[in-house]
């Protein structure tokens, strides 16, 4: 992504016409889009490397539509369903994010605190410039505080259980490096997003994941989504598959990670189903519940400044990204771990968002579906 050194509110440059629509019935021209995508989709699982897909439609009201295609294991020849369990790597972001709206909401954190007040341990990672302030949560949330993307010597720190995720984290920090000054411009962060785990951690006085599944899983009524494959989320579980040297789909790796991805959990460990991830979708789109985050607070993050490229068609908010196709602007994130690729998007204006969950690496296919959807708004009733 290009990036322009400058931010922009986000009601004001990227969501104009922003109004919340009321829930109902889908309509004509949804129902003629969800024809094209069932089409496309039934076509993308005819290609080996595309093991399976579960897609959902979601309006406020809930999900509207969902199936599956292709298998969830190749080697048994199971099918699909809208059950099964994916993971969505940095999808996570987005949770971690509204831990961080909660801990505001509740006085425990500002946006501006610096994060070294809560994870001092941030301190061990080198060559910040003298001269430059403590990097704030606010800048990890939205990827503008400088850090490199993952550590160096990758692998050593991508293996592990979620138990020993923030102990493997600071075991990494002496190996990150800042690539750009602390606020001077976007430079996307996964062990970025890793820290500010930690720091909100600290900050509730309570573990992440802890946090997490307490104060927003549960709430939001996502009874199938964890940070580890235990044995319910194993009872439900796609095989994930990536291509091996030879360029056969293989699930070696994949297998492996599901004993844990070292550091990647506030910013990758996730496993869901379409219907978990919809009910998030719906929380997006100002469906509740209130006591996870008000409303209005939830506008307000929408509103916020974000990062944009100089073409202005895309950015990053707290926890989501945006993209803006013609006179549409839709916000959500992607995730991809060994094995597994998902999109979840909606558009705010009409209130309609798509989940995509592969246990694959077909980018080609998964850009194809997720760019339907930006134009679904286009299709003919």
């Amino acid at each position: 992504m290009k990036v322009a050194f400058r931010t922009f509110l986000l009601a004001v440059t990227l969501m104009p016409g922003f109004v919340v629509a009321q829930s109902g019935a889908p309509s004509d021209r949804l129902r003629t889009f969800i024809q094209h995508l069932d089409k496309a989709a039934t076509e993308a699982v005819n290609d080996p490397a595309c093991p399976s897909l579960t897609i959902g439609i979601v309006e406020k009201s809930g999900l509207v539509w969902s199936k599956s295609y292709g298998y969830a294991d190749l080697k048994s020849h199971l099918p699909a369903k809208p059950e099964t369990v994916y993971r969505i790597g940095s999808i996570t972001k987005q949770f971690t994010a509204l831990m961080l709206l909660q801990l505001v909401h509740e006085g425990k954190v500002h946006f501006t605190d610096p994060v070294e007040k809560y994870f001092p341990e941030v301190r061990l990672v080198p060559g910040r410039s003298p001269d430059a302030p403590p990097i704030t949560l606010l800048q990890l949330a939205i990827h503008t505080s400088g850090l490199d993307r993952e550590p160096d010597d990758l692998a050593t720190y991508t293996q592990g259980p979620v138990s020993e995720w923030e102990k493997t984290l600071i075991a990494a920090l002496p190996h990150t490096k800042y690539i750009f000054e602390p606020g001077t411009r976007f430079s996307y962060s996964n062990i970025g997003y890793a820290i500010l785990g930690a720091a909100l951690g600290r900050a509730a006085h309570q573990s992440y994941t802890a946090y997490v599944k307490e104060k927003i899983l549960a709430p939001m009524g996502m009874t199938h989504s964890d940070f580890e494959a235990t044995d319910a989320i194993r009872q439900a579980l796609a095989v994930g598959y990536m291509p091996d040297d030879h360029g056969k789909i293989d699930s070696t790796i994949p297998e492996k990670e599901h004993a844990g991805r070292g550091y990647k959990v506030p910013n990758g460990a996730l496993y869901t189903t379409v219907g978990d991830l919809a009910r998030f979708e719906v929380f997006e789109m100002f469906g509740g519940p209130e006591r996870v985050l008000s409303k209005d607070e939830l506008k307000q993050n929408y509103e916020r400044v974000i990062v944009a490229n100089s073409e202005l068609d895309s950015g990053h908010g707290i926890g989501f990204e945006v993209h803006r196709v013609g006179a549409h602007v839709f916000l959500g994130h992607a995730g991809g771990v060994y094995g597994y690729s998902s999109y979840a998007y909606f558009e705010p204006a009409s209130q309609v968002g798509i989940v995509i969950l592969h246990n694959g690496m077909d980018v080609k296919a998964m850009f194809k579906l997720r760019d339907m959807f930006f134009g679904w708004s286009e299709v003919k009733d």
